[in-house]
This record gives structure tokens, C-alpha cells and sequence, in this order.
């Protein structure tokens, strides 16, 4: 049920999405990577880090320049699937301030045409702090849904009831203070041990009160959730993560992630 609070699952439990309420906000989470609001209607991404390939070509690095295309192309078919009225994309969406402007022809071309007829808003990341001018959209620093906040990256703690940059008002009203945060930029992955076999996924992680998206760019990697840039950030008596596999999406309590 969509309303169902988080309740972790046998691993042979399985399923394309898991579907829970964060905030009082009735949400999927799905085998790709992005987060549908199912009464707002909202999808939201992180991290495509568009152009990125193209980026490291250009300075010498021997990769093939085709991460763009197979992006987009994964996000075109889970608007497809989702039919969302808007896209907020949680920041690094490019992967350096030129990369929307050097992205070529076709493939903006394809972006616009996703963008057409819906609310798009670009959140602010490290990696392009300067809104993309040129493709239209909203952009932003933080953005109120409702009870939750959607940035770029996790706040720390001591931040956490501070609400500056904030954009209140897109969707919902903005009710600061209420503690629920939907951020990117860590590219979450978490490791589990079964049977003496390791198994490394991507991963949406959380406590209940704050979540952190995978990257849903197709050539980003990954940081374990038990690396230090994680400590602090969540409740361990609570915490779960999301793990996605082709077409799967398991849900581990984290007494079980290494």
C-alpha cells in the first residue's frame, strides 16, 4: 500500500518499486533510480552529471562519450512510465558549467522535448552551481515540497533546522522546521553479505526523516554507506536502504548493510 510505514523485507521479497510515505508524502522509489511523489505527481533525479564522459574526453582520459545519450534516454522512459507533470532534478545535473552549453544538438533537442509541457526545476550541485540559461527550467538552490525539503547535498546536522537559499511556494507551501530532507550528491551505494556472496547496489538510503537518492546518471560511481562522508548523518536504529537491481528493488534493513 502506499501508505504502508517503511517495514524491511526477506531479500526474496522482491519487487520494480518500493512504496512507502516519507513526511506524510505517498512515494515509490524505482529500479533506476528516481523517486515518484504520487499526489504531486512529481519525479525527481540526482546526479545525471549530463556531458560528463564528453568532459574527461576532452582532457585526455580515454572514455567513450555516450553516457549522455544513455541518461537521457533512462530518464525518457521513466517520465514515460511515471507521466509526472514535473521534474526536479537534485543538482549535478551537468558535469561542469559548460557541459549544458557544449551538450550537441540532438541531444538537446531530445532534453527540451521532456521538458515540454511540464514544470521542470534544477537544483544547484557542486558541479554547476549557474542555472543551464539556455534550456529553460526553474532553478534553485533548496526547494519546499510540502513537509519536505530537496537539495543538493545532505545537510549536516547542525544545519539541519537552519532553511536558507530555500524556494518555498513551486508545489506546496513552505512548512520550515518539519525535519524531512530528499537530497543527492553522495551517489549512495550499500554492500551486503548473503550466503558467503558480497552484493554492491545502488542504493536510496534513510532514517525516515532524511533520504539520500542514488545518482541516476549513467557513468557516475558509487560511495558505500559505511564510509565516513555518511557518518552522522542518519539515525542507525532506523536506518534501511533501497537496493536496486535490473528490474528489482530490495529493501534491506541496515543492520544487514557492511
Amino acid at each position: 500500500m502506499r501508505n504502508a510505514a517503511f517495514r524491511p523485507v526477506p531479500l526474496e521479497e522482491r519487487a520494480e518499486t518500493a512504496e512507502f510515505s516519507f513526511g506524510g508524502i505517498a512515494m515509490a522509489c524505482d529500479w533506476t533510480g528516481c523517486l515518484f511523489l504520487f499526489e504531486e505527481r512529481i519525479l525527481v533525479v540526482s546526479d545525471l552529471h549530463l556531458e560528463k564522459g564528453a568532459t574527461l574526453a576532452s582532457q585526455g582520459r580515454l572514455i567513450p562519450p555516450y553516457d549522455t545519450k544513455a541518461t537521457l534516454r533512462a530518464l525518457q522512459r521513466q517520465i514515460g512510465t511515471w507521466q509526472p507533470r514535473a521534474i526536479v532534478s537534485l543538482g549535478d545535473s551537468f558535469h561542469d558549467g559548460e557541459a549544458s552549453g557544449r551538450m550537441p544538438e540532438i541531444f538537446r533537442d531530445e532534453l527540451k522535448a521532456m521538458m515540454r509541457g511540464r514544470e521542470w526545476v534544477w537544483i544547484a550541485g557542486n558541479h554547476d552551481p549557474a542555472p543551464p540559461a539556455e534550456l529553460g527550467g526553474t532553478h534553485c538552490g533548496e526547494l519546499s515540497v510540502g513537509p519536505l525539503t530537496l537539495r543538493h547535498e545532505p545537510a549536516s546536522a547542525a544545519r539541519r533546522s537552519e532553511h536558507d537559499a530555500r524556494q518555498p511556494g513551486l508545489f506546496e507551501p513552505d512548512l520550515a522546521g518539519s525535519g524531512f530532507e530528499i537530497s543527492g550528491h553522495l551517489h549512495p551505494v550499500a554492500r551486503i553479505v548473503r550466503r558467503g556472496k558480497a552484493v554492491r547496489r545502488r542504493c536510496f538510503v534513510s532514517d525516515g526523516a532524511r533520504m539520500i537518492m542514488p545518482s541516476f546518471g549513467a557513468f557516475t560511481g558509487g560511495l558505500n554507506i559505511r564510509e565516513p562522508a555518511f557518518d552522522g548523518l542518519f539515525d542507525e536504529a532506523r536506518l534501511h536502504a533501497h537496493l536496486l537491481g535490473h528490474g528489482r528493488v530490495f529493501t534491506i534493513a541496515g543492520n544487514l548493510l557492511v
